[in-house]
């Protein structure tokens, strides 16, 4: 018998103590990445099993509804007017202080609106996506309306920012989202004050949203593996 990948193992059982949280009776977010991927595989097991019951999902992108439906979960939409209850959803960095980058997947946008309007929202990373200070590892995505894809450029570069067109792969052309939108992935030297190159980035007319989550988690779960073992801890 070949025995598990120790990182796969590790992302699985983020997911599982993830999904462990959905209680019955709730709408909950269900986010976009390989981790929260089997949050919602264990959230279909759960449901499938009896062990809850009355459970509605949020998809944050079209992978997050493709997986829901293969395991089972019924899905719902904003307009139903449901409180979110909990929201399961990975990121691409995560500083001392709880804020995010997000965005790895072009999901962001979607992501930050269901996110944001849940009661918890639980992070689910590996050991690798912590960071001292957001923006040292990642390129902070930038959601822009393909009219606006050159004077947003300019304005990025005038913020300090080496902005580049994401390109799809195994695809000619660049990769457009779900809302049929381009994504900028912008490399600052350092973001110091995350909450206000939020706002100063989203205030460039033309861009949608950015993959900045300031002040919106409320707890992450951060999986490790060390001598082959997985292991997760809360940040």
């Amino acid at each position: 018998m070949t025995e598990m990948d120790p990182v796969k193992l590790m992302k699985q059982e983020v997911g599982r103590q993830a999904a462990a949280r959905v209680q019955s009776n709730t709408v909950v977010g269900l986010g976009t990445g390989s981790t929260t991927a089997y949050a919602i595989q264990f959230i279909g097991e759960r449901l499938a099993s009896g062990e809850i019951s009355n459970i509605k999902g949020v998809p944050t992108s079209f992978q997050a509804s493709v997986l829901a439906k293969q395991y089972g979960i019924p899905l719902t939409t904003l307009d139903e007017g449901d409180e979110i209850a909990l929201a399961i959803d990975g990121a691409d960095e995560v500083d001392p202080q709880m804020n995010l980058v997000k965005g790895g997947g072009a999901a962001h946008t979607r992501e930050k609106i269901v996110d944001s309007l849940a009661k918890e929202f639980i992070v689910v990373v590996d050991s690798s996506k912590l960071v001292d200070k957001l923006g040292t590892t990642f390129a902070l995505p930038v959601e822009v309306m393909p009219l606006a894809v050159t004077p947003v450029t300019k304005a990025l570069e005038a913020l300090g920012g080496k902005p580049d067109l994401r390109m799809g792969i195994k695809k000619d052309g660049p990769v457009i989202t779900d809302q049929g939108n381009m994504i900028l992935d912008v490399k600052f030297d350092a973001i110091d004050d995350p909450a206000g190159l939020e706002k100063t980035i989203n205030n460039i007319p033309g861009v949608l949203d950015n993959g900045l989550f300031v002040g919106v988690a409320t707890e992450v779960l951060v999986g490790e593996v060390k001598d082959g073992q997985a292991s997760v801890r809360k940040l």
